[in-house]
C-alpha cells in the first residue's frame, strides 16, 4: 500500500552521521526529510567548550556542566521543531534533552516516534517522559518486552547497514576491530595480540595520541596495535580489506549495528552471539565465537584460507543487502508513526 509522503524531521546524535543514513532511506521512499544533529560541534571551538564547559566540571564532581549542556541542546532542538514545522518527528536516542523538548514535540501537534537506539540501562530518560511518548521502537527485545509489560506502544526494530555510503576497501592482513573500549573487547583483543594473531584497533579510547587521550579523560592504554577514530566510509574500508572484522557485544541483547554493517561490507564478520542465527547463518554468511581460544582459531583459519573466509563474506554481503538495509526498516517506521 503507497504511503503519504510526509515533511519529517529527524532528531538524532551527531554519531557517525546515522541520523543522515535513516533521512537518506525515508527520501527514497518519497519523504521530505530535515536532519538535527542535537548534540554535534561543528567547529573545534565549541568541542573545546564542551570539554571545559560541560564536561570538565562533571570530572570535578559538579553538575553545572552537564545541566548546562542540556539546556543548550534541548534549546537548539526546539528550535528545530519550530522551524521546519513538520508532520512527523522521529527521535533517535534523546536522552541528552529536556523535558522542553518533548513539550515542543507535543504542542506542534505532529505525529511521533522515538527511536531507542540504545538499551534504556545505558540512557537517562526521565520516567515521565518515557511513559507519555505515542509510540517508541527499539532494537532490544528485553527493553521491547518491558514496556509492552507497561502499557506502551512499542515496536521491535533493528539496525541497519548503509548501502548507499560509498567507500574503498583497504587490504591488510590484520583483523581488525573498531568501536568502544570495555573491559571484554581489552581481553580479546590483548589476547589475539599476545597469540600472534595481527590485530587493530580503532576508536579514541584505544588510540595512544595524545589528543585522544586527552578528550577521553584517559591516560593508559591496552597494549594492542591501534590507530585513530575513523570516519564511517574509512572504517568500512578498512573491515572491508581486512582479513576479518571483531564484533563484540559485551552485555547488550540488541544486536549493534557493526552486526549489519561489518558483512555489508563485504567483511569476514567474527561474532559473539549464537543467537545471530535468526539474521545470518552461522558458518555460512558469519562465523560465531565462544571465548578466546575460538576466536584465535578463526582468526588463523581466515588468515590462511582466504577464499573460505572471501565466501562467507560474500555470502554475508548478499545477505545484508537483502534484508538487512536502512530502506528494509523504513516500512517498520511508517507503521510504527501511523
Amino acid at each position: 500500500m503507497a504511503r503519504t509522503p510526509r515533511r519529517i524531521l529527524i532528531v538524532a546524535p551527531a554519531f557517525h552521521g546515522y541520523g543522515d543514513s535513516i533521512a537518506g532511506a525515508l527520501r527514497r521512499a518519497g519523504h521530505d526529510v530535515v536532519v538535527h544533529p542535537y548534540d554535534a560541534n561543528a567547529t573545534l571551538g565549541a568541542k573545546l567548550r564542551t570539554k571545559l564547559v560541560h564536561e570538565l566540571p562533571g570530572r570535578l564532581g559538579s553538575r553545572s556542566g552537564a545541566i548546562a549542556q542540556r539546556r543548550a541542546l534541548t534549546t537548539r532542538a526546539v528550535e528545530a521543531v519550530t522551524a521546519t514545522r513538520p508532520d512527523v518527528v522521529v527521535t533517535v536516542k534523546g536522552d541528552a534533552l529536556g523535558t522542553d523538548y518533548w513539550d515542543a514535540v507535543d504542542a506542534s501537534g505532529a505525529r511521533q516516534l522515538l527511536w531507542l537506539y540504545d538499551e534504556l540501562a545505558r540512557m537517562d530518560f526521565a520516567d515521565a517522559v518515557l511513559t507519555s511518548r505515542p509510540s517508541i521502537v527499539s532494537y532490544s527485545p528485553h527493553d521491547v518486552a518491558a514496556l509492552r509489560e507497561r502499557g506502551l506502544r512499542v515496536g521491535h526494530v533493528l539496525c541497519a547497514f548503509d548501502h548507499t555510503v560509498p567507500f574503498t576497501p583497504a587490504p591488510s592482513d590484520e583483523v581488525v576491530f573498531i568501536g568502544a573500549r570495555y573491559p571484554d573487547r581489552i581481553q580479546l583483543l590483548v589476547g589475539l595480540h599476545e597469540r600472534g594473531v595481527p590485530v587493530r584497533a580503532y576508536g579514541r579510547d584505544w588510540s595512544g595520541h595524545p589528543y585522544d587521550r586527552a578528550r577521553t579523560w584517559q591516560m593508559s592504554r591496552p597494549d594492542v596495535p591501534s590507530a585513530r577514530e575513523v570516519d564511517r566510509a574509512t572504517a568500512y574500508g578498512l573491515t572491508a580489506g581486512a582479513v576479518a572484522a571483531l564484533n563484540s557485544h559485551t552485555d547488550q541483547d540488541g544486536f549493534t549495528v557493526r552486526t549489519f554493517e561489518l558483512p555489508g561490507t563485504g567483511s569476514l564478520q567474527l561474532i559473539d552471539r549464537p543467537d545471530v542465527d535468526a539474521l545470518y547463518e552461522p558458518w555460512r554468511e558469519v562465523l560465531v565465537y565462544s571465548g578466546l581460544d575460538e576466536l584465535a582459531v578463526l582468526c588463523d583459519r581466515a588468515r590462511s584460507d582466504r577464499g573460505w573466509a572471501r565466501a562467507i563474506a560474500e555470502r554475508g554481503r548478499a545477505r545484508t543487502l537483502a534484508e538487512h538495509t536502512f530502506d528494509h526498516r523504513v516500512p517498520l517506521l511508517e507503521d510504527a508513526w501511523a
